[in-house]
């Protein structure tokens, strides 16, 4: 909600209600128990923790402060003492930039190391009417056990406001944290589609630990009449965020608060009137206006079927430039070629690019010229964050999907991401929550999870070994769906060389050591329909020698493997990406004077679930079998993943098998030599 606020005149707040931490001419002294401190009890291991972390946003001032204080226990704790703080700068819509940095070290004899430097600026990202950089500072001369304080204000634009959100949880403990809100008393004032005045207040969701409460006050105000509202929270002994292989999005799970202004009184009345104006505004830009309707109708034929049709507007929509993966234009290039601001559709094609949301829109615009019931949807990102219907914000949506009735039964398309199959989405907008068109409006909804036929990788080696345990040969990957995807956009976003690199290294990293990988071919780069094939040559040692007999690793793909899963408890559930099948086929042909003594026994490794039914269900299974051959043997391993969450009462058992599955993998081929006869 990007609602103008009414200004007010700037006051003083008594700074007699707020910490010492607050005060910008103060530090916090450190104890002697901090100053000889050389490990945390309550993290052991860890390479720093935070003694103070605080956040004071300031609606009066336009102004967020932010105060850390942290122990540095090990050599790695050192990088904490390089702090990057964002900014943004936008001409269109206010902004707001890094100031008062200020900073510190303090030795364990009590030095002080005052910062002196400067910051620099660091570009991280520029597109249409707008900036984002950073200030990075590094305090001085840090060494394990001093103690590092800092503090900055980021200040925001008069004529702007953002409620904060409270991420409490770091990737550090954190012994004292303190988070303070003083908005403006003022109403937040603004129109519905009808022109009536709404009047917003103040609300938020809420993940705090057990017995911790968000606190509301009314304090005094220097030069104000009435009181000054005031939402603090106060937490002691913060554990680090969860750091398990395979989480959910951890913004997600974390303690937070997360602030907003709604004049709704429920969330369900938030999101049905949120749509609905959502849902008015996308038709608006959508159209169809009259040259996608032209565009239509030179694109398909009356005879073709109603897959063809949608299949040939698909094709035209990707291929059009996706400006997030290339470039935006500045407001110059595009009037310099007599372009206006795009405010529909006609001007998306007109262009021929766009954003990724807006060549959803024209690919919903265009089925709908060509007759179709075609919708968009708004999804939360699963790579980033998990939908929150408690959280009353269209600002958690990232991305725009597209939903088109064909033959009665809804598909769902992804025409916004760049070689993405027809008739199937990026694994990120799979499962994802959000809110989409309907007929007559809009809802919240969910788009439908993936399949693990959709997302496959075959990995077939052909290897001849000589005498010293040296192969060489082609390994050919191909690539469906989410892997092919990811290669793809990779390419997109650098170039041939550097997808070669990224390719050969990949290879090189799940392959025994000191073998040679080189990228020979790849097919089917740019053809999203089709698998894309990688062939490559290795060439190095893959055997070992114990005695008379020779290790060769069965599945040369998990050689260098490690497990999945590096513990047998786990806090949080979980989350794959995606499900997916993985086909491998490795056949070695050894040399004579050899023989197979023992190759890895077949075993069909199931892992089952109970359904809402009770009924038991297969939600990943593992194979593997070996083919023997003269002079060669081939080991075929297979893993089938159906199911992306497993709960933290399923990981016992999902631990175990993985662990199975992976002890198998490391199972060696055993060849031993044969006695030559006498004859030779």
């Amino acid at each position: 909600m990007n609602a103008l606020l009414r200004r007010t005149c700037l006051t003083a707040l008594c700074l007699a209600s707020l910490p010492i931490a607050a005060r910008a001419d103060q530090w916090i002294a450190p104890t002697p128990e901090e100053l000889k401190m050389t490990a945390a009890p309550e993290a052991p291991g860890a390479p720093a923790i935070y003694l103070n972390r605080e956040e004071i946003t300031d609606d009066h001032l336009h102004m967020w402060r932010t105060y850390a204080r942290l122990k540095v226990l090990t050599e790695g704790g050192k990088d904490y003492a390089n702090v990057q703080v964002g900014q943004y700068n936008s001409s269109e819509h206010g902004g707001y930039t890094v100031e008062a940095i200020a900073g510190r070290t303090i030795h364990p004899d009590g030095t002080i190391i005052p910062f002196t430097g400067k910051p620099y600026e660091k570009l991280i990202e520029k597109g249409h009417g707008y900036k984002e950089t950073a200030k990075v500072f590094t305090l001085p001369s840090v060494e394990v056990g001093s103690i590092i304080e800092y503090r900055y204000e980021l200040r925001y634009d008069d004529n702007y406001f953002i409620a904060p959100s409270w991420f409490i949880q770091s990737d550090l403990f954190t012994r004292h944290a303190h988070y303070v809100w003083l908005p403006t008393n003022d109403e937040l004032v603004s129109r519905d589609e009808k022109g009536e005045q709404l009047t917003s207040g103040i609300s938020w969701t809420p993940i705090l630990p057990k017995g911790v409460e968000l606190k509301r006050t009314e304090i005094p105000a220097a030069g104000m009449q009435q009181q000054q509202r005031k939402f603090e929270v106060t937490l002691d002994n913060v554990p680090a965020a969860p750091d398990e292989e395979y989480m959910p999005p951890i913004r997600s799970l974390s303690y937070r608060v997360l602030f907003f202004y709604t004049p709704y009184r429920s969330v369900d009345e938030f999101w049905k009137e949120s749509s609905k104006r959502w849902g008015k505004a996308r038709n608006q830009f959508i159209g169809p206006g009259s040259k996608v309707q032209a565009a239509v109708k030179d694109l398909v034929l009356p005879t073709d079927t109603e897959d063809q049709k949608l299949r040939k507007i698909y094709a035209a929509v990707l291929k059009l430039e996706n400006t997030v993966y290339t470039r935006e234009r500045s407001r110059s290039e595009e009037h310099a070629q007599g372009l206006n601001e795009v405010k529909n559709t006609d001007d998306v094609w007109e262009r021929k690019r766009g954003t990724d949301d807006q060549l959803t829109e024209l690919f919903v615009a265009m089925a709908r010229a060509a007759g179709f019931k075609a919708y968009v949807m708004a999804v939360t990102n699963r790579d980033k964050n998990i939908f929150l219907t408690g959280y009353m914000s269209l600002g958690q949506l990232n991305d725009f999907i597209a939903i088109v009735n064909i033959g009665g039964k809804e598909q769902f398309f992804d025409p916004g991401q760049p070689f993405c199959p027809y008739g199937q989405l990026a694994w990120k907008h799979t499962m994802a929550g959000g809110i989409r068109q309907i007929d007559n409006g809009a809802t919240v909804a969910e788009s439908p999870g993936p399949s693990y036929k959709d997302s496959r990788t075959d990995r077939v080696a052909d290897l001849v070994m000589d005498d010293h345990g040296e192969a060489t040969g082609p390994i050919t990957m191909t690539f469906r769906g989410a892997p092919a995807l990811r290669w793809r956009q990779l390419f997109l976003r650098g170039d041939a060389e550097s997808l070669n690199h990224d390719l050969q290294k990949s290879v090189e990293e799940i392959v025994p050591a000191n073998m040679e990988v080189k990228v020979r071919s790849i097919q089917h780069l740019e053809e999203y329909e089709q698998p894309l094939v990688v062939t490559f040559d290795v060439k190095g040692p893959i055997a070992s020698s114990a005695g008379k007999r020779v290790l060769v690793p069965a599945d040369l793909f998990e050689f260098g493997a490690k497990p999945t899963f590096s513990h047998n408890k786990r806090e949080q559930a979980v989350y794959f990406p995606y499900t997916y099948s993985m086909f491998d086929a490795v056949r070695v042909k050894y040399p004579a004077g050899y023989s197979v003594e023992s190759v890895p026994a077949a075993e069909d490794v199931p892992y089952k679930v109970k359904g809402k039914d009770g009924k038991e269900a297969t939600a990943a299974m593992y194979q593997i079998k070996s083919e023997s051959a003269p002079n060669s043997i081939t080991v075929r391993r297979n893993l089938l993943m159906g199911e992306m969450i497993f709960y933290t009462d399923e990981y016992p058992n999902l631990y175990s098998f993985f662990t199975k599955f992976e002890t198998r993998d490391h199972e060696p081929t055993v060849l031993k030599t044969t006695p030559q006869s006498a004859s030779n």
